[in-house]
């Protein structure tokens, strides 16, 4: 049930991620606060679809499977949670007056999406790696 759970929700933060960078680039390009307002939203909601999956692979790759848990598994896990602390200092950047967000929201967003995709990228490349044999 949990890996059913994590695969559900892992992707679903880099979503709003990305949007989230999106918009920051949108609003330093045009100053039309309504961009910022968005983005603070997906910041938030990021973080809040982000949590469970982190917890779920939290305990699946530091408790119950150390024997089993990969390098790519720890790399993945680290990546994500340096991300989501990113994505925590970037939505508390939101928190300031709109004109006071760029370019800080900027460059936080970028370091949140590219440190999710190389996550992304570990994974699937430890999942594609020959000879490995994918459990359904």
């Amino acid at each position: 049930m949990a890996n059913a759970v994590y695969e559900l929700l892992n992707p679903v933060p880099f979503g709003f991620f990305v949007a989230t960078l999106i918009f920051d680039i949108i609003y330093a390009r045009s100053a039309e606060v309504m961009w910022v307002k968005g983005a603070a939203w997906l910041v938030t909601f990021g973080l809040l679809f982000a949590v469970i999956p982190r917890l779920i692979n939290l305990v699946q790759v530091w408790i119950t499977g150390r024997r089993y848990s990969t390098t790519a598994d720890k790399l993945d896990f680290w990546l994500n949670l340096f991300a989501i602390v990113a994505a925590i200092f970037n939505a508390f950047v939101h928190s300031r007056d709109a004109y006071a967000v760029v370019p800080t929201s900027v460059w936080l967003s970028v370091c949140t999406v590219i440190l999710l995709s190389i996550a992304h990228v570990v994974i699937a490349a430890q999942r594609s790696a020959p000879g490995d044999v994918i459990h359904e």
